[in-house]
């Protein structure tokens, strides 16, 4: 959400989960879980956890980690996650918005409370960073190679996509959260396979950092993706080219 492109940082955290790929798993098997106890554990019918699955394939997680996570849906001594999210500023003056699923709210919080003491932050109210962020629809697909150019931007324009960006052999489409399940339907319909979808936080401003302030930052944004009960940290930082490769 920050650099020359909106997905930047998209990119830059995609590649320091997957270095940390047993703790991206279990995100991702969360995930999974609290889809399919939400709905059916059906992915032919249960559309977010279609989408959960596509993500957890899209990063190369196991088929047998995938069917675990939904068997635990099933049990009835499975955890019971509950999703909340924690508003604060890092130092710099940095918005930081996490969302997070837990099957403890007292450690969670305490955890994410501490992170942010701990690197120069402040948890806020709730509300306090919520304002500076606009939820949109992003979905990643690779490069479709049975339909035309033209005719799959027409096919996504019809569904409601607002931008498309082509990068190298990767496709991604962004709409406002409204139209979230008319992409996802189209491409589908489409039959192409979503390689990270779902629903994200991008920055209305952005704040810009030297080098120092910016690894100081990102101290906090790497302890609280470490931290097994967050599933998505969104900043404001207007992150240069250089700065994402540190």
């Amino acid at each position: 959400m920050s650099g020359h492109s909106k997905w930047s940082t998209i990119k830059r955290k995609k590649g320091a989960l997957d270095a940390k790929r047993g703790n991206l798993f279990t995100k991702l098997a969360k995930e999974i879980t609290v889809a399919a106890k939400l709905g059916l554990p059906d992915i032919t019918v249960n559309a977010r956890l279609r989408l959960a699955v596509q993500n957890a394939r899209g990063a190369n997680m196991p088929k047998d980690n995938i069917e675990r996570a939904i068997k635990k849906a099933q049990g009835a001594d499975g955890e019971n996650y509950s999703e909340t999210t924690y508003e604060g500023y890092g130092s710099h003056g940095v918005a930081i918005f996490v969302e997070c699923t837990t099957d403890n709210i007292n450690r969670t919080v305490a955890n994410v409370r501490s992170y942010f003491t701990k690197y120069g932050g402040s948890l806020a109210v709730s509300g306090s960073v919520d304002f500076l962020f606009e939820r949109k629809s992003i979905f990643t697909i690779k490069k479709p190679a049975q339909i035309s150019a033209d005719d799959f931007e027409l096919e996504m324009i019809d569904a409601g996509a607002e931008n498309i960006e082509i990068e190298d052999d990767f496709v991604t489409i962004s709409s406002s959260m409204e139209d979230f399940g008319k992409i996802q339907k189209k491409l589908d319909d489409l039959k192409l396979e979503v390689e990270e979808g779902g629903l994200r936080r991008l920055p209305l401003t952005l704040v810009d950092l030297n080098d120092e302030q910016f690894a100081q930052v990102m101290k906090l944004i790497d302890k609280l993706e470490d931290d097994e009960d967050v599933q998505k940290v969104y900043h404001n930082i207007n992150a240069t080219e250089s700065q994402m490769d540190m």
